[in-house]
């Protein structure tokens, strides 16, 4: 609402990662359950996904919104890989999958121990070209994002593939519901959403960091709480800051996991990335919404 606050500043430090002046802006208003944005900064776009309507929209700065692809089979997260192209987490294949430069897909990964994935989430890609990604149970529990379906794995897991092998890993296995997650700047610390509190209140609501030793996850610990509505796609800074969508908006958390402050948002917060020229735009998908704002900060991801 016109006059609200925008930012919520718990800590000095946010005061240096905001822009006092920016406005959020609403982007694009009219999806079912938007999620997944991705930057491409060569083509000075963004791609984000409207999962229940099965589509992907794009965003640039000059022609505003158009479809992207359709039909999506209902993909959630996205990212690129270190050659800039299109890694996609599907529910309703069930699979991650890569878009080529020449439009074709290739199927990434589907099954694990001969069972058939629940329905990956989201997904990173490391600086060795290993791609990361969650597998929680949400495009099965129904038929609005996927196609309803019992579980084959008996966990919910977070998944390292190597693209040259082929090779499936479950490096961890302890989740209730993985769901986004982002790399420290250094890439040493892998941070995993737990989103278990969606369906259930006594589950976990927090973020969860674990040290990366040489591909395998160690030292699990909670690293941040969420304590309106759930954590659900993250991101980093170069500095190291976190930034997690939740109910409210978007929460900011310095790397000793201190809450330093929120950006409000009217609508629940699915997803976020970085994105502009500068990486200093960020790029908010809210439940029927896109939206944008500027901050001081640099997102992390690249390419």
């Amino acid at each position: 609402m016109a006059g609200e606050p925008i930012y919520e500043i718990n800590d000095p430090r946010f005061v240096h990662l905001i822009v006092g002046s920016a406005r959020l802006e609403e982007l694009y208003s009219g999806c079912r359950w938007a999620e997944g944005p991705v930057w491409f900064n060569d083509a000075n776009q963004l791609v984000w996904s409207d999962i229940p309507n099965e589509r992907l929209l794009r965003w640039t700065p000059e022609g505003g919104v158009s479809l992207f692809r359709q039909p999506s089979n209902f993909a959630n997260g996205h990212t690129r890989d270190r050659q800039g192209r299109l890694i996609s987490c599907e529910h309703g294949t069930r699979r991650v999958a890569r878009t080529e430069n020449d439009g074709s897909i290739t199927t990434l990964a589907e099954s694990y121990g001969g069972r058939r994935l629940n329905s990956p989430n989201d997904v990173v890609v490391r600086s060795d070209g290993t791609i990361w990604f969650t597998d929680p149970t949400y495009g099965i529990l129904s038929d609005y994002e996927g196609y309803r379906a019992e579980p084959e794995q008996e966990s919910r897991n977070v998944y390292r593939l190597d693209p040259e092998t082929g090779e499936l890993a479950a490096v961890a296995t302890d989740f209730n519901q993985p769901n986004g997650l982002a790399f420290s700047p250094d890439e040493k610390i892998l941070y995993v959403a737990d989103s278990g509190a969606s369906h259930d209140d006594a589950l976990p609501r927090h973020i969860r960091a674990f040290d990366v030793l040489d591909g395998r996850l160690a030292n699990g610990r909670v690293f941040a709480t969420i304590d309106k509505g759930i954590p659900d796609g993250i991101r980093t800074d170069t500095a190291g800051n976190l930034w997690s969508s939740a109910g409210d908006g978007v929460h900011c958390f310095a790397p000793d996991g201190v809450l330093i402050g929120k950006i409000f948002v009217p609508q629940t917060v699915a997803n976020l990335t970085f994105g502009g020229p500068r990486r200093n735009r960020l790029f908010i998908a809210a439940t029927t919404s896109l939206y944008a704002i500027y901050v001081t900060a640099t997102g992390a991801q690249v390419p």
